[in-house]
């Protein structure tokens, strides 16, 4: 985590940092990646990809995708764990609040301060079950609702029902309130980025529409969205980006109900294209091939010659974690109390 970001959080909130959401520079040398992928062996028991999603700020997809094969409840079994902690940015323009419903990740540009560099902030998401799919477009934060309370709608109150559960008419705010501790309403009906009561499902398909933040993120967005920011959202199961000047590629799963065809080589070579002519030539079609076979979490280089995924990995020292789990009571709409400023 940045100097910037603990001290904004100081600032901010008067209190041990909680945020566990990463803030980078923006790229100043035409590259489009931000953060680095990191590796690590977990040395104590108890641990589950849960909570080292939590830990590290990634959803369950982003973090299961990045270690197939490894055990949700016990990694500590695994040699090593990739953490997918590097993100191709989503395309421009690159101001306010930018959501990629397939890779589940929400970016937020902080306005830039005349001669200091552009940085911006991003969190995982939970987005919408099939059937109930977030709208895609432009809009605005209409406000922030600290204790929001909730009013389920027929509709949920019906498949609730359906399954013998008898919804209440109101939910009050409190830790056991589905809209969790803080919410942003956005400018589409119903549609709220919020907190959640149960911060495990993060990056997982569980919402009515709305898009589902870890509660410490949304209490530190709190601090420094203002009303009226602009808010993006869009679906993009295949981004590109430069990484060291080289095209690379990440893609996620299809998020079926937008009725999109899946991502194809002239859709790679399309995308890589608007990043420049240079980039569009140095694609490797076999390479390509690969990425669009099954979801990588990770931006793939895509040219000929260039490091691939392996060696990548490879190359990265492992780095013991040793922190205890967060424990049962951590799956509230409250801040846990564990959740560290740094280390592992």
């Amino acid at each position: 985590m940045s100097i910037f970001f603990r001290l904004l959080l100081l600032g901010a909130l008067l209190c041990p940092p909680v945020l566990r959401a990463e803030v980078f520079d923006v790229p100043d040398n035409g590259d489009t990646v931000v953060g680095a992928p990191q590796r690590i062996r977990v040395e104590s028991e108890g641990n589950s990809l849960l909570d080292l999603a939590r830990h590290f700020n990634t959803g369950l997809m982003e973090i299961t995708l990045a270690n197939p094969g490894v055990s949700l409840w016990t990694p500590h079994e695994a040699p090593s764990l990739l953490i997918p902690s590097q993100y191709i940015l989503p395309p421009k323009p690159w101001r306010g609040v930018v959501v990629n419903i397939p890779q589940r990740r929400l970016f937020y540009f902080l306005p830039a301060k005349k001669g200091e560099r552009a940085r911006v902030v991003t969190v995982p998401l939970g987005i919408a079950r099939e059937g109930w799919s977030t709208p895609l477009g432009e809009t605005r934060l209409v406000q922030a609702i600290r204790d929001p309370g909730w009013t389920p709608p027929d509709s949920i109150k019906a498949e609730h029902l359906e399954q013998g559960d008898v919804l209440p008419d109101y939910v009050p705010p409190g830790e056991d309130n589905p809209m969790g501790m803080i919410a942003f309403q956005t400018g589409f009906k119903s549609i709220f980025i919020h907190g959640t009561n149960k911060p495990w499902g993060l990056g997982t398909r569980a919402s009515h529409g709305c898009l589902h933040l870890y509660p410490e993120n949304a209490a530190a967005l709190l601090k420094i969205l203002p009303r009226g920011t602009p808010i993006r959202i869009v679906n993009q199961p295949l981004v590109a980006g430069l990484l060291d000047g080289l095209p690379v590629l990440a893609s996620y799963p299809l998020v079926g109900e937008y009725d999109e065809p899946a991502p194809t080589l002239d859709t790679a070579r399309e995308l890589v294209g608007q990043l420049g002519e240079k980039a569009e030539a140095e694609l490797d079609p076999a390479r390509v091939d690969a990425v669009l076979a099954q979801p990588t979490v990770l931006p793939t280089f895509v040219s000929a010659g260039a490091p691939t995924d392996a060696e990548r990995v490879d190359a990265l020292p492992v780095e013991p974690y040793t922190l205890p789990p967060y424990g049962e009571d951590a799956n509230r709409a409250r801040v846990p109390e564990r959740v560290p400023a740094d280390g592992r």
